[in-house]
């Protein structure tokens, strides 16, 4: 076991040579959570992130006039084809098309499940390293894998924060592909996150003023996957970021957070805080669905700020077929345009869509680049 003075020099040996430094970071195989069980006092030079990027300090809203809406589901009323349900709908509808952020509550996902499903993370991240790094892989064939930023060798500075991510649908793994530190807790979350998203695509759909499978139909619904993310506590979280500020290559996520914090959106020209409301799932909308509303829905920026608490656990379910091989293709929907709306975007399909996202590193915008 290298002390912690060992640890720093190896990580800081060449700051010139960026590469050797962050293949000796991932080499280690024990991410971000390693370096803090090794007692670093300094963040490797990695993950130092440019000036402007770590502005938040003086570009962060603390108002209390700008906040993210919080919904009230009502679950019972949704199944109600009247006024109640239209209410709803119409303030997904606004929160779509203003900050593309909304949190909801009385989802129909037990409290009990969203705190299982975060102690369920908790436990695979802190369990033995000898255990953990037989997860650890960046082949994005395997559907359950643990790392430490998936562009790692693309982004500008590495984010503080480790990751597993378990593709659950359409083609979900096998129970014993699963960690059995969270597998029954992410099948069971599985589950009813997928019920959820059923609902928030009928939802969508009639925001849009299409009929209510409409989205669904175009299997914008059909393939989900967990994103579970653990932040450890950070040294000098001023130099770094939890997560670069970007966008979602999806079509929408179901976020889960816990109480610590740190979660922001780009929203009115500064950044907003999403405090962690009790219960709450929060809900943002991806490039994908802004391409095919037309630009009608938003993909709002957002980011996750490194904290000295620690962890922070969060797990975003990515709503979207990017992970398996599918033919359909997306764009602007038909049933949207006309003469005073015409097409704003290329067609594409979910995979290759994610492949040139993922290929410009995280925080690079993408959907620009689909616009005709």
């Amino acid at each position: 076991m290298m002390d912690t003075q060992q640890v720093q020099h190896k990580y800081e040996l060449d700051h010139s040579n960026r590469k050797q430094e962050l293949k000796a970071f991932d080499d280690t195989k024990a991410g971000v959570k390693g370096l803090v069980d090794a007692g670093i006092t300094k963040i490797p030079h990695i993950f130092i992130a440019s000036t402007t990027e770590n502005s938040f300090k003086t570009s962060t809203s603390t108002s209390n006039e700008l906040q993210i809406p919080v919904i009230d589901f009502k679950h019972e009323e949704l199944q109600e084809d009247g006024v109640a349900r239209k209410h709803i709908i119409d303030k997904v509808k606004v929160a779509s098309e203003t900050c593309g952020f909304f949190q909801v509550v009385n989802h129909g996902v037990p409290k009990e499940v969203l705190d299982d499903m975060i102690e369920g993370v908790r436990r695979f991240h802190e369990q033995t390293h000898d255990v953990k790094k037989e997860f650890y892989t960046r082949d994005g064939s395997r559907k359950v894998r643990y790392f430490s930023n998936f562009d790692l060798y693309e982004s500008k500075a590495a984010n503080w924060r480790d990751t597993m991510i378990c593709g659950m649908a359409p083609d979900p793994p096998k129970p014993e592909e699963l960690p059995t530190t969270c597998r029954e807790i992410m099948i069971c979350y599985s589950k009813h996150v997928k019920r959820l998203g059923d609902i928030l695509l009928e939802l969508l759909s009639e925001a849009l003023l299409l009929k209510p499978k409409h989205l669904e139909e175009m299997e914008c619904g059909k393939g989900h996957v967990l994103v579970s993310h653990y932040y450890p506590a950070c040294p000098e979280p001023y130099k770094t970021m939890g997560i670069t500020e970007h966008s979602d290559p999806d079509f929408f996520t179901i976020l889960l957070q816990d109480r610590i914090g740190g979660l922001q959106v780009f929203y009115q020209n500064q950044w907003v805080d999403i405090k962690p409301v009790e219960g709450a799932l929060v809900i943002n909308l991806g490039d994908l669905i802004q391409l095919i509303s037309n630009d009608k829905f938003k993909s709002a920026k957002h980011r996750v700020l490194a904290n000295t608490i620690g962890p922070r656990i969060s797990v975003a379910c990515f709503f979207s077929t990017y992970y398996y091989p599918s033919n359909q293709v997306y764009g602007p929907i038909k049933e949207l345009l006309s003469e005073e709306n015409i097409p704003l975007y290329k067609e594409t399909t979910a995979r290759d869509y994610v492949l040139y996202y993922n290929s410009k590193g995280l925080g690079t915008p993408a959907l620009e680049d689909f616009r005709l």
